[in-house]
């Protein structure tokens, strides 16, 4: 089966989702308002990419509960405001050093946390490091894939809140990819979309 991505009309997402780059790893797009219409269980995977507005995705949480009661995936990326329309998610912000890059000797603090799971067959350290906008405190029992230097969670699996799978992450690389702004959201994209493909499509 197949991806569903929801598409929130912004240009960045236009650009990381409509152009050949990363076309092909998306079955359907919809508008955020659109998800009422669809059937969700004709799906594997349903795609949230960074900065879609909580108040457009938020009318649509227990859709989505169901989704994933169902044995479905739900994909979260950063900037949405997730704890506002999944469950179970808990996120503490932080200030965002936009220019820390720029600093010689300077590093973000992001570590991989599970460096044996197969994501990081495509993916390395220097590939999930760009910005950090927050951490996540995930469920007992979820894999925390990524972790910031206090050891919170940046990036991880829930299998455990629902029957299906959550992939929640304060990494917006669609955002920046789009905008033509930090190659290493770019890299990011390109492991992390194949591996989805291929980890979570029947």
């Amino acid at each position: 089966m197949t991806i569903l991505a929801v598409h929130a009309g912004a240009a960045y997402h236009c650009e990381a989702l409509e152009a050949p780059r990363y076309a092909r790893f998306f079955d359907r797009l919809v508008r955020p308002e659109e998800l009422d219409s669809v059937v969700l269980s004709g799906f594997d995977v349903a795609l949230i990419p960074c900065r879609t507005p909580a108040s457009r995705m938020a009318p649509h949480r227990q859709r989505l509960v169901a989704f994933l009661d169902a044995g479905g995936c739900v994909v979260a990326m950063g900037e949405t405001e997730q704890e506002r329309w999944l469950p179970g998610v808990c996120f503490t912000p932080c200030p965002t050093n936009w220019w820390w890059w720029l600093e010689p000797g300077a590093s973000l603090g992001l570590t991989i946390a599970a460096p044996d799971h197969h994501l990081f067959e495509r993916i390395g350290p220097n590939d999930v490091a760009w910005h950090l906008h927050g951490a996540f405190d995930p469920p007992r029992g979820a894999c925390s894939l990524v972790e910031d230097a206090d050891g919170r969670s940046v990036l991880y699996i829930d299998e455990v809140t629902t029957r299906g799978r959550m992939i929640v992450t304060s990494l917006d690389p669609f955002y920046h990819h789009g905008s033509h702004f930090m190659p290493a959201a770019t890299r990011f994209l390109d492991g992390f979309l194949p591996w989805l493909k291929e980890e979570f499509c029947r």
